[in-house]
């Protein structure tokens, strides 16, 4: 079974919203107001650095589809003998696995110019997430809303930057940038989307998550939405990680989707079915999520405050094309540096499976190369390729080396 592990984050809790006292310090030598934070786009995710309580150096994804700040390392606060002041049962990815968290208080938090003291956060018991081990990267929580829906959010794909300016001192774009309403709940923002099937030209309404702390391009619940149908060509998978397991599915694409005025063609799209006994008001009437590869083709701005989204095409002559693993290979990082590379699956039929790569295989080289100073990022581009590529494997099972080849062929 193919898995394609996506950070994304659903998460019900039995308590009331968090509060706290938030001080926003601007830096009096930023122009305008305006703060600009640098991410680094790791796997897909915005990654950004904080100092936390003024000690640590810890790395967080910019999450515009989580409610609420998250630390996923307890040991940290420990050390800190931070004060917790409640403990939670929250339910996990498929809603019905109970996991524990705390309520810490009383945090500092900086984020390239903004100091943020008095916040308020849940500290997870455990690592539920696993960001080194399905994603490559090495990082402690997720930013949430409650420490930038106060801002303007202006995200800059190619730039790798998040500017968050105060409402008061926000001009709207004009040249070039359109211009929606969007629905703003519980800090997180929703925007409507037409999307078709392959081969109809009917558009269906959606409406869908703008989840920034989402790998994947595009996710649907299908039973919710009328007319809008599964294709006919998808590969099982397990979509994306949540709290406290794997959300499945199939993967497979959709004819047509819009944002604004751009038409997206053949967009990756994970169908994942829900528990029939959810109710729908939990995920706010949704009908799916928009991710990092597609918005990563966007300028956006994020409006909180006046419930506006802006979006401007990065190249509107060349639509973008969205690629697919072609291998059937699902790898996992891990080790201190998280430099060591795992078959965690192999898709049925697929180049790996004809390789003869088998579940629980150590990747050590590519075409000659040593894996140890790669990236599971750069290995996930080399197999999304064109068809025909061919690669050389070589990998370690039961304490023997072997080599074999990959010859890359599309999938969905």
């Amino acid at each position: 079974m193919k898995k394609v592990i996506s950070l994304y984050l659903l998460l019900v809790c039995l308590y009331q919203p968090l509060s706290g006292q938030i001080l926003k310090v601007f830096d009096p030598f930023e122009k305008k107001g305006k703060i600009e934070i640098p991410f680094e786009y790791e796997n897909d995710l915005l990654v950004v650095k904080v100092v936390f309580n003024g000690i640590f150096p810890l790395k967080f994804i910019f999450d515009t589809g989580a409610e609420h700040t998250i630390l996923t390392r307890r040991e940290i606060t420990d050390l800190l003998a931070v004060n917790y002041r409640r403990k939670f049962t929250l339910y996990g990815a498929d809603l019905t696995t109970p996991l524990t968290a705390y309520l810490a208080t009383g945090i500092s938090m900086e984020v390239g110019n903004l100091l943020v003291n008095h916040q308020n956060m849940l500290v997870l018991e455990e690592d539920y997430l696993n960001f080194d081990e399905f994603n490559g990267i090495d990082v402690h929580g997720i930013l949430g809303a409650d420490m930038f829906r106060r801002f303007v959010v202006t995200i800059n794909y190619p730039r790798r930057t998040i500017q968050l300016t105060p409402a008061n001192k926000f001009k709207p774009p004009k040249k070039n940038w359109e211009q929606y309403p969007i629905e703003i709940h519980r800090s997180k923002p929703y925007l409507n989307v037409p999307i078709s099937t392959p081969g109809q030209d009917i558009m269906v309404a959606t409406k869908l998550l703008v989840d920034s702390g989402s790998s994947l391009p595009l996710i649907i619940y299908p039973e919710t939405v009328a007319g809008l149908t599964i294709p006919e060509n998808t590969i099982p998978a397990e979509l994306g990680l949540g709290l406290g397991g794997y959300l499945e599915g199939v993967i497979g694409r959709v004819g047509k989707m819009e944002i604004g005025q751009t038409q997206l063609i053949d967009v990756v799209t994970s169908f994942q079915s829900l528990s029939i006994s959810l109710d729908s008001n939990a995920l706010n009437n949704r009908n799916g999520i928009i991710g990092n590869k597609t918005l990563e083709h966007f300028h956006i701005i994020i409006d909180y405050i006046n419930d506006v989204f802006y979006l401007k095409p990065l190249n509107k002559r060349k639509p973008p094309k969205f690629q697919f693993d072609k291998s059937g290979l699902f790898i996992v990082a891990g080790g201190k540096n998280v430099n060591k590379f795992k078959i965690a699956s192999v898709v049925p039929n697929s180049p790996g499976e004809e390789a003869g790569l088998q579940k629980g295989d150590d990747i050590m080289a590519i075409n000659g190369f040593p894996l140890s100073l790669s990236r599971l990022s750069a290995i996930q581009r080399k197999f999304r390729k064109k068809e025909g590529k061919v690669f050389k494997i070589t990998y370690k099972r039961d304490g023997q080396r072997y080599k074999t080849e990959i010859i890359l062929k599309k999938l969905i």
